[in-house]
């Protein structure tokens, strides 16, 4: 497994929210995870900080029991997810600074080449073959409702005054309830998490067009960053990009 993870605050904010990692235990299971808090909130930066920690922590901790099978792996995350979604809800009715704060969370759980998937939030996660290029992850925000609803075109849901407005955000409620996916992850396919910093500026085709350029899996990363950045950079950009590709 090759991977790059690039973090950057962009051109407009002063303060990054955004929290990324990759871990890696000695079983050789792998967990890429990706926060972006609440912009607009209180102590975003504290939720995405206190969601990547603890996951992190939980997988290394985790049992090989639990993550014996496909189902067993859901079920983790599940838990995992439930258990930091209290954790950050009961710190922020503790902390009067951080009252309201969220996040959104990415935790990809990989085992060889299969790829395990929890979601929260408008952060996505989309799948590059050498034959088609999906968005895994669907979105939990109102615009992506009136999307699917067809109630607006999706080049309307782009510049939507609404855009932003999330539906369901780890430490916003009690309870939270995310969402699943499988992806393979086949030789020279590529995986990319993002925060929306990202996959607000650059379109399906700019990304495939960065990815497909034949250079180091790391400069493909701060490429993506770069173009994003280039188109405006208003929110803070991050992402994991990973493939099976035995690249530099």
């Amino acid at each position: 497994m090759n991977f790059t993870v690039e973090s950057d605050v962009g051109l407009k904010r002063t303060v990054n929210e955004d929290r990324v990692a990759f871990v890696e235990r000695p079983d050789q299971l792998k967990l890429a995870i990706l926060a972006d808090g609440m912009g607009g909130h209180n102590a975003g930066d504290v939720a995405s900080e206190m969601a990547i920690e603890q996951m992190q922590a939980l997988f290394l901790q985790a049992t090989a029991e639990q993550l014996s099978s496909e189902e067993s792996c859901k079920e983790w995350l599940h838990d995992a997810v439930s258990e930091i979604n209290h954790q950050i809800y009961q710190y922020s009715l503790s902390h009067e600074g951080c009252q309201g704060m969220g996040t959104t969370l990415i935790a990809v759980l990989i085992d060889e080449k299969h790829c395990t998937i929890s979601h929260v939030g408008d952060s996505r996660v989309y799948h590059f073959t050498d034959d088609t290029a999906a968005l895994v992850t669907r979105d939990h925000s109102y615009v992506n409702i009136l999307v699917e609803s067809g109630e607006i075109s999706e080049e309307e849901a782009q510049n939507h005054p609404q855009k932003n407005f999330i539906l369901k955000a780890l430490g916003t409620e009690s309870s939270i309830q995310p969402d699943f996916y499988d992806v393979t992850l086949e030789e020279s396919s590529y995986l990319l998490i993002c925060s929306d910093g990202l996959s607000n500026k650059l379109s399906v085709d700019e990304m495939i067009a960065i990815i497909t350029l034949p250079m180091p899996l790391q400069e493909k990363g701060k490429k993506l960053i770069q173009l994003a950045n280039d188109c405006g950079g208003e929110d803070n950009i991050s992402l994991v990009l990973m493939t099976r590709n035995e690249e530099v």
